[in-house]
């Protein structure tokens, strides 16, 4: 929830004392509508969208992006930091998550903050599941089948937070291959 006068605009005299629930603002109001139309530029301007595949950061976790990217063919590699409801909408992705075995263990070289190496080693899990619009959108959006992808760093690092990414796609994971390509 947020609290602020830009939020609330044109809510009243009172607006300002209340919270608002940013997931209930349609996405057209919003300053990340930006994602949707990077994505709809693109498909414009490439003559096969589904050529196109579109990375972001966890700001990009907007589930109107995910099917935008979908209605137009393109593909996607985002990486979350919402805990989605999966399945029947009655399991979240960090449940279903939980549930999976570690497929893969990647090494690879990071830095702390100040530029000295070591190596991180990654469990690796994917599953291709049901990911389900947030509650209030899903009148408008439908589900949609996404393989979600987590590497979890074993152990825990000196000098730097341990690496726990999470990731949500449409591209295919079959193997582990294919999961540490997403991730890389």
């Amino acid at each position: 929830k947020f609290k602020g006068t830009n939020a609330l605009k044109g809510r009243g005299p009172d607006a300002s004392k209340h919270s608002v629930n940013l997931t209930r603002i349609p996405i057209e109001e919003k300053e990340s509508v930006r994602w949707l139309e990077n994505v709809r530029q693109s498909a414009a301007h490439l003559s096969e969208a589904s050529r196109c595949v579109h990375i972001g950061d966890r700001e990009s976790d907007i589930y109107e992006l995910f099917c935008e990217c979908e209605s137009l063919g393109s593909k996607f590699v985002f990486r979350t930091c919402v805990n989605r409801r999966a399945g029947d909408g009655a399991q979240t992705v960090a449940g279903v998550m939980d549930g999976q075995r570690t497929k893969a263990v990647h090494r690879i070289e990071v830095r702390d903050v100040n530029g000295t190496p070591s190596t991180a080693v990654l469990d690796i899990k994917y599953h291709r599941m049901t990911v389900c619009p947030p509650i209030g959108k899903d009148q408008r959006y439908g589900p949609l089948e996404l393989t979600v992808i987590h590497a979890t760093e074993r152990g825990t690092p000196d000098g730097r937070e341990p690496i726990r990414w999470k990731l949500v796609t449409n591209l295919q994971v079959a193997c582990k291959t294919d999961a540490i390509e997403k991730l890389d």
